[in-house]
């Protein structure tokens, strides 16, 4: 009878801790495909922003020493597993990449009032939107993640089997520099 129990007992930790480590990969899972949209989405938004730049060149309002450094950029990757530390660099270089653009429309109205220009921007700041919108879907799963994660007894179990806490993006303050209405007419 003793024996009995103690198999029962046996069975019910083994079956207890299969079901947090599943629960612990469904949500790392969604950590990494929030990740992955985030990076999707930045390429996007990168090539609305060389699409503005082109047209841009096309409009004589760059030259070429300048067009080098706007577009010096590199293309950001949609890497199959993006680190944190790559999203928040990449959104660093948009946007700086985005206000060296701001700069020259500014100092050339007829660019800044170019139908195709105008289209190109509108892209981009909806990839900006869908950006910020994956930002924090990323931070809400990584939270979730990181609760299960850190509390007991789940804890337990994420550490046995090598769940580590999960890093958040991080804010962007220099995203608060670009003004939305710059390219409304």
């Amino acid at each position: 009878m003793t024996l009995i129990i103690i198999i029962a007992v046996i069975a019910v930790l083994v079956l207890w801790v299969i079901s947090v480590q599943n629960k612990l990969v469904k949500q790392d899972e969604f950590c990494n495909n929030a990740i992955k949209q985030i990076s999707v989405q930045q390429t996007s938004r990168y090539d609305a922003l060389e699409q503005g730049v082109q047209i841009a060149r096309e409009e004589n309002a760059i030259e070429g020493e300048n067009y080098e450094k706007i577009i010096g950029m590199r293309r950001p990757s949609a890497s199959a597993n993006p680190t944190v530390e790559e999203i928040n660099a990449t959104e660093s270089a948009l946007g700086g990449f985005a206000a060296r653009l701001m700069a020259v429309a500014e100092a050339y109205p007829q660019l800044k009032g170019a139908e195709a220009y105008q289209k190109a921007m509108d892209k981009y700041f909806e990839y900006e939107e869908v950006v910020r919108v994956s930002r924090m879907t990323f931070n809400d799963t990584v939270t979730k993640y990181n609760r299960d994660v850190r509390s007991f007894p789940g804890s337990v179990v994420a550490s046995m089997l090598g769940f580590p806490v999960r890093e958040y993006l991080a804010d962007r303050p220099e995203k608060a520099e670009l003004p939305k209405d710059l390219f409304k007419k």
